[in-house]
């Protein structure tokens, strides 16, 4: 499985040479010991029944046991998460957080152990708070500050503004506030720079090629670059895409009846505001590059499909009253919960194309068919960045953050999309 990238965690070893250390926040140390002493240390002193002089074991000390369990976990959850891009670590706390406490209550539950509700309560908003606090400062804390080699293709990272850029002057010389060098490593750099690269290695300063740092800083997959040499670090885990699909009907199984009740108010709202049909069905192609039928409540007219164009606008004139906000809070692909209960669908996934638009882009697009490698997903990383695409640009960088999808395939990036998708629904993000 490929290992994600954290520009946003950088690692610093034993420099030959002084150079700037980290705020003390930044450092993942810290930030656990932190967290132990808010959020373990604290609500067990506060529990009535502490007593350090009592050398018996009882539920306050089983308490602060499975808490220590919980934060610890937590925070590794909540540093895996955030090293993804466009990732903020302030709102993925509470999902991080949220699973680990969750996990260990069970435990205590299940497991008929003696434990204290009020230490956890305590234990739980401790945590939130402390993390929380720690995931607003990390953008300021751990902006990355890069010495850019400006030869090759390494010059295409000058327009990205999330990291800060030294351009480098003279292969003689490393700036002391740097805490990485990039360069295009495929290029072949004049003479003096290879043995700055060394250098900065020896420094203990990491050295980065272009386009991992591309990837890092946008979440998408140079698509114009790709050769025959990526397509294996394109491979998903086959143990997480197994337990993926269990999960995802397990998942709609517990959901289908809060769904079926949505969609049997948003049918009756379908039928008195417009009449005719309630669903809408699309063949789109799937996974393994098969055909299938994706269903979803009608939102516009009829006849949209022979009086406006492939793309919907913003205003769009063919959609329905009721359909504007059930597009809005994506209602409207409700139905599809049935295609994941066929196998055909994910919960998480690049979005299906029609059939149409997926075969023009085999045709214009080397290795697209290779986006079939998983099942299409209700939401996605290109949804939770771009929303609905109006225009051939957008959907060509649609394709690219489907491509780092596939790519980086993994728990963790599925969390974060579940999370944004959230944000996305409250929002109406990206509807049209």
């Amino acid at each position: 499985m490929s290992q994600i990238f954290p520009l946003n965690a950088l690692s610093i070893g034993q420099a030959s040479r002084p150079r700037k250390r980290p705020h003390f926040l930044a450092r993942r140390r810290y930030q656990l010991i932190g967290g132990w002493l808010a959020a373990v240390v604290v609500p067990t002193i506060l529990n009535p029944a502490f007593n350090p002089l009592t050398p018996q074991i009882g539920g306050v000390e089983l308490t602060a046991a499975g808490i220590f369990m919980a934060v610890t976990v937590g925070a590794f959850l909540f540093w895996r998460i955030a090293a993804f891009p466009g990732a903020s670590p302030l709102t993925l706390v509470l999902p991080a957080f949220t699973a680990s406490y969750v996990a260990v209550v069970a435990v205590f539950f299940f497991g008929r152990l003696d434990y204290s509700r009020a230490q956890f309560l305590i234990s739980y908003l401790a945590a939130i708070g402390w993390f929380g606090m720690v995931g607003a400062l990390q953008p300021r804390l751990r902006r990355a500050r890069l010495l850019l080699v400006p030869f090759g293709h390494a010059n295409n990272l000058l327009s990205r503004t999330e990291a800060d850029w030294v351009i480098g002057e003279t292969s003689k010389d490393i700036p002391a506030d740097v805490n990485g060098v990039v360069a295009d490593l495929a290029a072949d750099l004049p003479l003096g720079w290879d043995r700055l690269l060394a250098q900065a290695s020896l420094e203990g300063l990491p050295v980065y090629h272009w386009k991992q740092v591309a990837e890092s800083l946008s979440g998408m997959v140079d698509i114009e670059r790709l050769s025959e040499n990526n397509l294996g670090s394109l491979l998903p885990s086959s143990i997480y895409f197994k337990f993926k699909a269990t999960l995802d009907i397990v998942a709609a199984l517990l959901a289908l009846p809060a769904v079926l009740i949505i969609l049997a108010a948003a049918a009756a709202a379908i039928l008195i505001t417009d009449g005719g049909p309630v669903l809408f069905p699309q063949v789109r192609m799937g996974f393994g590059g098969r055909t299938f039928v994706m269903w979803k409540l009608r939102t516009m007219r009829s006849d949209a499909e022979t009086t406006g164009g492939a793309y919907t606008v913003d205003n769009d004139p063919r959609i329905i009253k009721v359909g504007r906000f059930l597009r809005r809070y994506r209602l409207d692909e409700l139905p599809q919960i049935f295609n994941i209960l066929r196998g055909e669908m994910s919960w998480i996934g690049p979005r299906p194309e029609s059939v149409q638009l997926a075969k023009w882009y085999e045709d214009e697009v080397p290795f697209y068919s290779y986006r079939h490698i998983v099942r299409p997903g209700i939401t996605g990383w290109a949804q939770v960045h771009q929303g609905n695409v109006a225009e051939v640009r957008a959907a060509h960088d649609k394709l690219r953050y489907d491509f780092y999808y596939i790519k980086y395939f993994s728990p963790w990036l599925d969390a974060i999309v579940a999370a944004r998708t959230v944000r996305t629904v409250l929002t109406g993000f990206g509807s049209r």
